[in-house]
């Protein structure tokens, strides 16, 4: 005679890590690379520099020394701090910013692709989409630390060192403290976009390749190779396309009334580009086994 037990049924549940858990982590292992804390250390020295310097040059022109650019200069910096991130934010934007963007974008696939780290997590039981969303956030995050680390201490250098309480516009008027800093609050935003651009389209590349220099050569030489088209009158047919024909625009911040044709046009541009670089990384980590 045999006895039948009762004995619970034990089901295994696969357990799924908290979104925001990931998303610190993959944040963190991000900021301690050695190459990212130096990367933000010289975000954060530079504008200093550069104020000191515009101080030193805005001193000699006031003195009589220097030409008549050196002179143009000085009067328009001269008490007139908040121009000092208008400057710098759009100078970064020409080449460093993206590179840093292009920098993160290679970390976050190729780099651990040529470690074998890309590949534990693809054989990992994790949805491709949400690991790439995970990867997306880090680099979103980092290049928007970067361009609030230069918005912010520029601001500071300029008022402490070159002083002024409002900003001298394009136009010739004088905005109020508020709504200067309200200019530049969107000028940094604008920046931060269009470094998102840069960074989808490094993404798109780095989850194609395991080599992380590939990545910026590539995506530095496509920006290089857009500014020359985009200089050549006869391509004027091909300048819509080009993501750096409308980093120009982005200078009408400093104009009163503030023109928005160019700077709409070229937050659809880059969100095009947005588009298209995270579409192209999506399919090709769906596809990619190591």
């Amino acid at each position: 005679m045999t006895l039948a037990v009762d004995a619970p049924i034990v089901t295994e549940q696969r357990t799924r890590a908290p979104v925001g858990r990931l998303l610190w982590s993959e944040l963190r292992f991000m900021i301690r690379r050695p190459r990212t804390l130096v990367a933000l250390g010289v975000l954060a020295v530079a504008p200093v520099i550069a104020a000191v310097a515009m101080s030193v040059a805005t001193e000699a022109a006031e003195n009589g020394a220097g030409d008549r650019t050196l002179q143009s200069v000085a009067a328009l910096v001269s008490d007139n701090g908040l121009i000092l991130p208008v400057f710098l934010l759009l100078l970064s934007l020409a080449m460093l910013l993206p590179m840093l963007g292009a920098m993160w974008s290679a970390d976050a696939l190729a780099a651990e692709s040529q470690t074998g780290a890309l590949r534990g997590l693809l054989l990992a039981p994790v949805g491709r989409a949400r690991l790439l969303a995970v990867k997306a956030f880090g680099v979103a995050v980092l290049s928007l630390v970067a361009v609030l680390i230069v918005t912010v201490v520029s601001v500071l250098a300029g008022l402490a060192i070159l002083g002024g309480g409002g900003m001298l516009t394009m136009s010739g008027t004088v905005l109020p403290f508020g709504a200067s800093l309200g200019r530049i609050a969107l000028l940094a935003l604008l920046v931060t976009v269009q470094v998102w651009a840069v960074a989808a389209v490094a993404l798109a590349v780095s989850a194609a390749t395991e080599h992380p220099l590939v990545v910026l050569a590539s995506t530095l030489g496509g920006l290089i190779v857009f500014t020359i088209l985009g200089n050549i009158p006869a391509l004027d047919w091909l300048h819509p396309v080009l993501l750096t024909d409308a980093w120009e625009s982005l200078g009408d911040v400093i104009r009163d009334p503030m023109p928005t044709d160019g700077i709409v046009n070229a937050v659809l541009r880059a969100l095009c580009y947005l588009v298209i670089g995270y579409s192209l990384a999506l399919a090709r980590i769906s596809t990619k086994d190591g």
